[in-house]
């Protein structure tokens, strides 16, 4: 009922959020005296920040054209190579006059969160790389639009659908994950290891994951580790209502994920919109643009399947079964000590108030057989979660280690793979 409710009110809504964007434009348009005076200024303003309070947010596009590479402007080609119902496999092909530019790059598997935003969630991580690594993504469907006849979407279908992700790529490939991904990410490359699979990642990257929640909690782990599991079935979850594809489906909705996000923080996103009111009223466009490319993103939010979301609070959050070495999926134990080849980097940011410190490093220690030459990890001082996989400290240090880390292992995989 609650999901109704909220879909009927933003609708009824609508009628108000046209009225601002028709008046914004008359306020606005070149014809009008009053165009760019003090006041018209103010009106716009007032009148932007209501229409984008109201607005609603779909799901962003990656947006890659052109990428240059060794000098060459290469086009960008978004193409879906493999698909399943819950998610599908893009590759951003780099073309240059009939050329596959990343056939002789490190191809790299970006998993992307299934935690509320959106894949796009990693855009600037995935530029970073796209120039001289061959790029794939997990795009993860919005639950709301997964017919019910295609059913549940569960925890152990996530590392099943990583490791088909990973053969499709084939031996050699390396897998990112960032964030909540960690844990299936790991699960995925230990029962590839066990199996002697050959598309078993030639590196793991885990960027903020909690492998281990009991290390640091944060706010976020202590409210999944302070109430029980009934609660959050009671509570958080509810049938998709008619209007969507997925009608019927059980899903953790995105506008209760957003309300989530947005009280972690709520004081800082109050002064961010006072912010963005005062920049259009100082005519302060490039600022104004930040706020908006900004929030474009981060309000844009998608339901997640209840199965996942629950088993994900049992089993990562509650239980804690990876670092009790007492893992499984579809039924077969999982064991982190068959992890022998991959070569495994943890990433932490020093202010992450998401994931708490040593909750992703914990992999290194429970990844015990993995030599210490293809072991690194790292921790950055001054950046926050987001700051871990986004912005200047990524860019500068984080991204550049990570780049020597796959190329080494690229190497790596090729010496072994002649021996």
């Amino acid at each position: 009922m609650l999901y109704q409710l909220h879909a009927m009110g933003m609708e009824a809504i609508q009628p108000l959020h046209q009225t601002a964007k028709t008046a914004r434009y008359f306020w606005s348009h070149p014809f009008n005296p009053f165009a760019g005076s003090w006041m018209t200024q103010h009106i716009n303003a007032g009148l932007e920040v209501f229409e984008r309070v109201t607005a609603y947010y779909e799901r962003p596009d990656f947006g890659y054209s052109h990428v240059e590479v060794d000098g060459q402007r290469a086009l960008v080609h978004q193409e879906i190579i493999h698909s399943l119902p819950w998610c599908d496999l893009v590759h951003f092909r780099k073309e240059y006059r009939g050329r596959d530019l990343g056939e002789a790059q490190p191809r790299v598997l970006f998993v992307a969160p299934m935690s509320g935003h959106y894949p796009t969630l990693l855009r600037k991580h995935i530029e970073f790389f796209l120039p001289d690594h061959d790029c794939y993504v997990t795009d993860w469907q919005n639950a709301r639009d997964v017919p019910i006849e295609s059913g549940a979407f569960h925890l152990d279908d996530y590392v099943q659908y990583l490791i088909e992700f990973m053969r499709v790529l084939g031996p050699g490939s390396h897998m990112d994950a960032v964030c909540q991904p960690g844990v299936p990410a790991l699960m995925a490359t230990a029962l590839m290891s066990m199996a002697k699979d050959p598309a078993t990642p030639a590196s793991l990257v885990m960027i903020g994951a909690p492998i281990d929640a009991r290390s640091s909690p944060t706010e976020v782990n202590d409210y999944a580790s302070k109430r029980d599991y009934e609660w959050f079935e009671r509570n958080v979850i509810f049938d998709v209502p008619w209007g969507y594809k997925g009608k019927g489906q059980r899903v953790y909705p995105g506008f209760i994920q957003l309300t989530g996000f947005l009280s972690l923080n709520l004081d800082d996103h109050i002064r961010r919109h006072y912010k963005f009111y005062d920049d259009l009223a100082k005519d302060d466009g490039d600022s104004a643009e930040a706020h908006r490319q900004f929030y474009n993103e981060y309000l844009a939010v998608m339901d997640m399947s209840s199965a996942f979301y629950l088993e994900t609070i049992k089993r990562v959050f509650m239980e804690h079964h990876l670092p009790r070495r007492m893992a499984h999926c579809a039924g077969q134990a999982i064991d982190l000590d068959a992890i022998r080849d991959t070569a495994l980097f943890t990433v932490e940011g020093g202010k992450d108030d998401i994931t708490g410190a040593g909750q992703t490093h914990a992999a290194q220690e429970l990844c015990r057989k993995v030599p210490a030459a293809k072991r690194r990890q790292h921790t950055e001082p001054l950046v926050g979660h987001y700051g871990s996989f986004n912005g200047r400290y990524f860019r500068e240090t984080i991204g550049p280690m990570m780049k020597d880390f796959f190329r080494e292992n690229s190497r790596s995989a090729q010496r072994e793979a002649v021996h």
